[in-house]
């Protein structure tokens, strides 16, 4: 099934992303295989959210790089939901 996913980083910050394979590109991440958080350097996963599609989830994955708000995705961390469409 499709993801989104949040990842905390070593910068104190998050990375968002979406998959179908949620251990897979988890591993990837922590391996420094992914070049966009190779240099973050990750701490791990503090978030995700199943979806029928991966277009659904691609779609929410786009809407939160846009907000670019930490605060909001703290908010989605905390509450445990993504409450956008």
């Amino acid at each position: 099934m499709p993801f989104v996913y949040i990842l905390k980083t070593k910068t104190d910050g998050y990375y968002i992303g979406s998959t179908i394979n949620l251990k897979d590109r988890i591993a990837h991440h922590k391996g420094g295989y992914t070049p966009s958080t190779k240099k973050l350097g990750v701490v791990g996963l503090v978030f995700s959210q199943e979806y029928d599609t991966l277009s659904e989830a691609r779609k929410i994955e786009r809407k939160l790089k846009k907000l670019k708000r930490k605060d909001y995705i703290e908010k989605i961390i905390t509450d445990g939901n993504i409450k956008i469409k």
